[in-house]
């Protein structure tokens, strides 16, 4: 909408189109005396972001911020600058326009956990309900007690499989494992994808949530539109409006009743700190009023970290290569079909959870998700997937070069809950600067050793009848940098980690949920900001123990939620 049309006052502001936004946005303006502004800093979504199998491409174009992470002495060693890559979504839908469509809640005990932690109100028993009202299941996941048709959110399962997926499920048997729905609360064992497709098309939460309501006369909404700060009246401490930058001029808009900031765990804590909400100390450094000083804004910072260090060739075509999807065959079966490779999402075609010998998770919890990928960074030849991860040209021409005519699978072990924590700061006043992020991966050591376990769980699974099918053989070229071990050593994993750092951009935690008695704690059970009224956070950033999922769902189940409170606020 152009600004000229907009409103000065709108009862609720809410900033951010993402996977949390969004679901806030659309449940809102279902009571139709409320008028609701939606604030995006990205533009709308093109057909080519609808194509699940080049999810990585668009990690490399505007629609991603471009974050990188600050440089830390024991991870991110191999890639450009020694900085992992934190793709972050710009553009209506968020970062579920650039991810990898993946759609997991994770374990009744993450939500119960939130719960002990002084969180009334977001056990597994209340969260569920949000899960199934967002979705919209199809294929076999429609008589599933688990699942619900009927919301806005579409889940199925990949339309596509190669043959390596089910060489994949076969190995797990063979090890022992059994086949699950990890979307039940329970996780243990092995599943083929469930993703946020619409027909083997990409189901983004804008597609999802905002373009079904477009029509309705109370949802206004402004694309391109960079919101510096909130404003909040220093006498009373109340959220009166917002500051935004479009087309090269300021704006500012007032809330009657409230301003719910959606805007991800990077620029969430951004955001609450050029507005004055944030530790005193840093803030005064920078030259910013304290308005709220609020030590645990940007702190608490979780990540769930992985690898790409291990590949393994094979002996026939059948893994994703791109000189064999980006052909007008398989773009016309996606089109008029929605089958074929383009709807693997990235790659990635199934999931297992396991638990590591040394795991200090519950029992029925498992510590590592594995996560199958039938492709490598040998794809293509160096040009978009090792770019999005950053890896150095000296270890790509080194490792993965001499293999660029071979087809390879791969799977990155995801340490599901990791002690390790790291914190986000304002790198100055000026809002166009970017955050410093620093990741602090493997700060605890024994977030490297349970991914190195699963590096050699998946090095078994390898070596199974239905792997050995297709000669599966782990790549024997060491990373630079790492030669000076055994390969296939202990200690050569752990250095191999350390250099081909992953991230599976489930950066979250930052303005964490829990009770006043917590100094750490940014926002309450109901996503109030503690000492500012009519200012609530919804999103990724309010988490306050990461759960074992990604997090797209866990963030529109956030959005479900704090709408269903906002309403109860106010008699609707």
């Amino acid at each position: 909408m152009p600004t000229n049309l907009l409103s000065a006052e709108y009862d609720f502001i809410v900033i951010g189109a993402g996977a949390a936004g969004a679901v806030v946005a659309n449940r809102l303006t279902e009571v139709p005396g409320w008028k609701v502004l939606l604030l995006e800093a990205g533009k709308d979504e093109i057909l080519l972001t609808d194509m699940p199998v080049f999810a990585a491409h668009f990690q490399l174009t505007d629609f991603n911020w471009g974050y990188r992470a600050q440089p830390q002495d024991g991870a991110c060693l191999g890639l450009k600058d020694k900085r992992c890559p934190w793709p972050r979504g710009k553009g209506m839908g968020g970062s579920s326009i650039l991810n990898y469509m993946i759609y997991t809640r994770g374990h009744r005990g993450d939500y119960d956990g939130w719960e002990q932690m002084g969180n009334p109100g977001w056990g597994w028993k209340d969260v569920f309900k949000y899960f199934l009202k967002s979705e919209n299941a199809k294929d076999d996941l429609v008589d599933s007690q688990f699942h619900s048709t009927g919301g806005y959110m579409d889940v199925e399962r990949v339309r596509h499989r190669t043959p390596l997926v089910n060489a994949f499920m076969d190995s797990a048997d063979e090890l022992g494992y059994n086949t699950v729905d990890y979307n039940s609360g329970d996780l243990l064992g092995f599943s083929r994808l469930q993703v946020n497709q619409r027909r083997g098309k990409r189901c983004s939460a804008n597609k999802a949530f905002i373009r079904p309501i477009r029509h309705r006369s109370n949802l206004h909404v402004a694309k391109e539109a960079f919101v510096s700060r909130i404003l909040i009246d220093p006498n009373t401490k109340r959220a009166t409006g917002v500051e935004f930058l479009r087309n090269n001029r300021w704006y500012s808009i007032k809330a009657r009743k409230e301003i719910i900031l959606s805007a991800g765990a990077v620029n969430s804590a951004k955001i609450l700190m050029l507005s004055g909400v944030g530790p005193r100390v840093h803030l005064e450094s920078l030259g910013i009023p304290v308005l709220v000083d609020a030590p645990g804004v940007g702190q608490n910072l979780q990540d769930h970290a992985s690898t790409c260090a291990a590949l393994y060739t094979v002996n026939d075509t059948v893994s994703l290569k791109e000189e064999r999807i980006a052909q007008v065959g398989p773009f016309l079966d996606w089109v008029t079909n929605g089958n074929g490779p383009i709807t693997i999402a990235g790659g990635v075609e199934a999931l297992g959870y396991i638990r590591t010998p040394n795991a200090v998770t519950a029992p029925d919890y498992p510590d590592i998700e594995l996560m199958f990928i039938s492709s490598s960074l040998n794809a293509d030849p160096g040009t978009v997937v090792r770019q999005g991860l950053g890896v150095t040209d000296d270890i790509f021409n080194s490792v993965y070069k001499p293999i660029l005519n071979r087809d390879a699978w791969t799977i990155w072990p995801m340490q599901m809950k990791p002690n390790s924590r790291g914190y986000v700061k304002l790198k100055s006043r000026n809002p166009l600067s970017w955050p410093l992020m620093y990741a602090n991966y493997f700060e605890d050591p024994q977030d490297l050793e349970i991914i190195v376990h699963g590096i050699k769980f998946a090095i078994e699974m390898s070596k199974t009848r239905a792997f050995q099918k297709f000669n599966s053989t782990l790549h024997p070229i060491p990373v630079p940098g790492c030669a000076n071990h055994e390969f296939g050593s202990d200690d050569y994993w752990r250095c191999a980690v350390r250099h081909l750092t992953t991230t599976l951009n489930h950066q979250c935690g930052t303005a964490k949920m829990g009770p006043s008695t917590d100094p750490d704690a940014v926002v309450d059970a109901e996503l109030r900001v503690y000492g500012v009224k009519g200012l609530r956070v919804a999103d990724a950033s309010i988490i306050p123990r990461i759960t074992a999922a990604h997090t797209n769902a866990v963030c529109n189940m956030i959005g479900e939620k704090v709408a269903d409170m906002i309403k109860s606020a106010y008699g609707k």
